[in-house]
């Protein structure tokens, strides 16, 4: 088997079927790496480029291209070194570290097929009979009576838990991001103590202050972060989700020190190299590594050993599309010290046509995935039923670029 083209498809569609999650965003775009080969088989990977800046995507895999005509899988771990140092000047981080991953997952996606097994046994096997998972579900949605509506509907789908995002969103009144000590301690223990009660003690909750992309990109400071975290700790979380943003690792850390709440985040970092000092600063009791952004499944599972000889876990970050949530399955089940995973509850086409029913839940928890590869699939009616939007790319809004969909 040889491989004898490396193309990039693009596709834009509804960013979820969850009509609370369409309150705030109504479509996704998504990159995926198709290799060919000189058998029936090709080989896809996503690179979660694609939901933020697609347009950019093809030329940067067609940059690396002429490193894998010709060749096969049978050393995927050289391949990625080969690329990684072709663009060493400019991709030890970053966007070529981030579209890198999207063509070394499609590679794994082949080897996978050719072998007739899942990605996950060619790392090593699952270390899990099952792993719990979580619904990922945006922003808070208010009123509280919406709120509680948004955690029934997940629980309704079989989750034991769910992530929302600080502050809250309500139609008609938009964004509320609260930025002072004081203000957000409050306001959030108040949301929380609503959510444990409506949820009751045994539902697993998370929250998500997005590293500091809040409303008009005012990021919390240290202190507040940690009046947030400390006000929190009575509500039993499973992780408090990037207080802080990615400049301060020893912010972090300091926060980490400072309160009972479990810190996580790593969602934002590419390659190992970058993981690195955050690791070693002990920035996160949880890691968030991302399979289809970290870099590569071999970055992801480097991250992944990094943070468990630190005595840290990992919680798989999957926001992208379906080839980047069954990439994240795969590595999550891979790595030793997963401790749950992320899910795109009641998701749309981009998820439910490329899995093809692929993904198993049952009773809060995901099942190893059994078919070949990552278990994606990418057929020319899918591309035709998405095509691709220019501009459909989620970006933090500011002067003369707001985002519109």
């Amino acid at each position: 088997m040889k491989i004898t083209d490396v193309r990039t498809t693009l596709l834009t569609g509804p960013c979820t079927n969850d009509p609370f999650l369409r309150e705030a965003r109504g479509l996704r775009s998504a990159a995926f790496i198709e290799i060919l080969t000189d058998s029936p088989h090709i080989g896809i990977g996503e690179t979660y480029a694609g939901y933020f800046c697609p347009e950019t995507v093809p030329a940067i895999v067609e940059f690396f291209k002429p490193i894998l005509i010709g060749q096969t899988v049978d050393d995927i771990p050289e391949l990625w070194r080969r690329m990684y140092q072709c663009g060493n000047f400019w991709c030890r981080v970053g966007l070529g570290a981030i579209v890198i991953n999207g063509i070394e997952a499609a590679l794994w996606d082949l080897k996978g097929k050719l072998l007739d097994q899942p990605v996950h046994a060619l790392l090593g096997g699952a270390k899990f009979a099952r792993l719990p998972c979580y619904a990922t579900g945006g922003p808070s949605n208010y009123p509280k009576e919406r709120l509680a509506q948004k955690m029934d509907h997940y629980f309704s789908l079989g989750f034991r838990g769910l992530k929302v995002g600080a502050g809250s969103y309500e139609p008609g009144q938009g964004w509320y991001f609260p930025t002072t000590a004081t203000e957000a301690a409050d306001f959030e223990a108040d949301k929380l103590a609503f959510m444990r009660r409506h949820g009751g003690p045994e539902a697993l909750l998370m929250m998500d202050a997005h590293m500091g992309n809040s409303p008009g990109g005012k990021a919390w400071t240290v202190e507040t972060a940690i009046a947030v975290a400390k006000a929190l700790e009575p509500y039993n979380l499973v992780f408090f989700e990037e207080p802080l943003h990615y400049t301060d690792p020893w912010g972090y850390a300091e926060l980490c020190r400072a309160t009972t709440t479990p810190i996580a985040g790593g969602e934002c970092l590419t390659a190992s190299y970058e993981w690195k000092v955050f690791a070693q600063q002990d920035s996160f009791d949880i890691g968030q590594p991302d399979a289809s952004f970290t870099g590569g499944i071999g970055e992801f599972m480097t991250v992944a050993k990094m943070l468990a000889d630190r005595g840290r876990h990992i919680a798989t970050h999957a926001w992208g599309a379906g080839g980047s949530l069954m990439q994240n399955i795969h590595a999550g089940f891979a790595a030793p010290n997963t401790c749950i995973l992320e899910i795109a509850p009641d998701y749309a086409g981009l998820h439910s046509d490329l899995i093809d029913g692929g993904l198993i839940i049952r009773d809060g928890h995901v099942l190893p995935p059994e078919r070949p590869g990552f278990g994606v699939v990418l057929t020319d009616e899918i591309k035709r039923r998405y095509p691709f939007q220019p501009g459909s790319g989620e970006f933090n809004s500011v002067p003369g670029k707001i985002l519109s969909t």
